[in-house]
C-alpha cells in the first residue's frame, strides 16, 4: 500500500494531538500576556502566531522586542532556534517524498515539534496515511493562535502567570513528547550528548546558539555510532 492522505488519517491526527494542543494553548496564552506587557497589539501578536507558528522563537522575539528594534538579533536567534526544522522535515520524507511540492510545503508549514513527534511515532509503526500530519498540525495551529489572542486579551486577569505554572507548560509538553519515543540503548548516547552539550554551551554562548550546536553534536554522535547503519 502506498502513502496516501485520507480524511480518516486527518481525523486521527487531530484527535491524537488534542491533549498536546490544550497544553500548547496555555503556553501561547502566557506568550500573549508577555506580548501585551511589551506593548504589542492583539492584531500584531495574532499575526505573528499565524505567520510564524513557532513557540520558542516567538518567545525569544517578544523578549527581545524593544525600541530601537534589534532586528539582527531577532533574525539570528530565530534562525538558530528554528534551524532544527530542516532536520525534522527531512525525517518526514517517507510520507512527503511523493506528496507533490504544494502539499508537502503546506504540511511542513504546520509542522511543529508536537506534530512532528506524533507523526514520527506513526511512521515507526508503519502507517502509510500521511493525512495524520496535517491533522495534528492544523489542530495545534488553531489552539496556538487562539491561545495567543486569549492570553493577550485577558492577560490582565492573570498578573503573574508563573504562579499558576503557565511558564512550565512548554517544558511539560516536551517531556511528554520525549516519553513517546521511549529511546532505546542506541539512542541513549546521542540524547546524553545533546543535553550535556546544550547545557554546557549555554554558559559560553549568547542567545540560543547552544540549542542548535547541542542538537548538531547529538546528530553527529547518532550518525557515527556503531548501530547507526543497522538502525537505518
Amino acid at each position: 500500500m502506498s502513502v496516501h492522505f485520507s480524511s480518516a488519517g486527518f481525523a486521527d491526527g487531530a484527535r491524537t494531538a488534542m491533549p498536546l494542543a490544550v497544553g500548547a494553548a496555555l503556553f501561547s496564552a502566557a506568550l500573549g500576556v508577555l506580548a501585551a506587557a511589551k506593548g504589542l497589539s492583539a492584531a500584531e501578536m495574532g499575526l505573528m502566531s499565524a505567520l510564524v507558528f513557532a513557540g520558542a522563537s516567538q518567545v525569544v522575539a517578544v523578549e527581545l522586542w524593544a525600541a530601537p528594534m534589534p532586528v539582527t538579533a531577532i533574525v539570528l536567534a530565530t534562525l538558530a532556534i528554528n534551524s532544527r526544522h530542516l532536520l525534522m522535515g527531512a525525517t518526514l520524507r517517507p510520507w512527503l517524498a511523493g506528496a507533490g511540492t504544494p502539499r508537502a510545503l503546506a504540511c511542513l508549514f504546520f509542522m511543529v515539534d508536537e506534530s512532528w513527534a506524533l507523526s514520527m511515532v506513526r511512521i515507526r509503526e508503519g502507517s502509510m496515511d500521511a493525512g495524520f500530519l496535517p491533522g495534528a498540525g492544523i489542530t495545534l495551529y488553531i489552539f496556538w493562535v487562539a491561545g495567543t489572542l486569549l492570553g493577550h486579551t485577558f492577560g490582565a486577569l492573570v498578573p503573574d502567570p508563573a504562579r499558576l505554572g503557565l511558564d512550565f507548560m512548554g517544558v511539560a509538553v516536551f517531556l511528554c513528547l520525549l516519553m513517546l519515543f521511549r529511546p532505546g540503548r542506541a539512542e541513549v548516547m546521542p540524547f546524553t550528548v545533546t543535553v550535556v552539550a546544550t547545557l554546557a554551551l549555554s554558559v559560553l554562548l549568547p542567545g540560543k546558539w547552544n540549542v542548535l550546536l547541542g542538537a548538531f553534536a547529538g546528530a553527529l554522535v547518532a550518525t557515527f555510532s556503531p548501530g547507526h547503519e543497522r538502525a537505518s
